[in-house]
């Protein structure tokens, strides 16, 4: 497994999207998302709207913190879907991962984290 960096750092000069071989290597330190090239993916149900809301202000502040933001989808009433990729490279690249990590351990620590997702 690729090991990953602690946290997101803006991607240098010359920096490429992950190849699909890289990708999936990396997928394994986040296993409950979904790989979509160049898109990662992962849905969380969450117990009612006002849940749902209070989520995706929680990772919107975790994106603030790291520098890199995901797309936000709330797709049913208790249902938001965060679609993870570098937009400057047209792909994925560690900063994905990262993110995708570090909303899983924030999942894990929230009450919600009962609920199926």
């Amino acid at each position: 497994m690729a090991d990953l960096p602690e946290h997101c750092a803006p991607c240098a000069d010359g920096t490429r999207a992950l190849g699909p071989s890289e990708a999936e290597e990396r997928l394994q330190a986040c296993p409950s998302w979904t790989l979509e090239l160049p898109r990662l993916k992962r849905s969380f149900e969450l117990p009612g709207f006002r849940q749902a809301l209070a989520w995706v202000n929680r990772v919107g502040m975790l994106a603030e913190e790291e520098g890199h933001h995901p797309d936000f989808h709330i797709t049913r009433w208790n249902q938001v879907e965060l679609v993870l990729w570098t937009h400057t490279l047209g792909g994925l690249s560690d900063n994905d991962f990262v993110m995708a990590r570090e909303i899983d351990r924030l999942w894990e620590r929230s009450p919600a984290a009962g609920a199926a997702d």
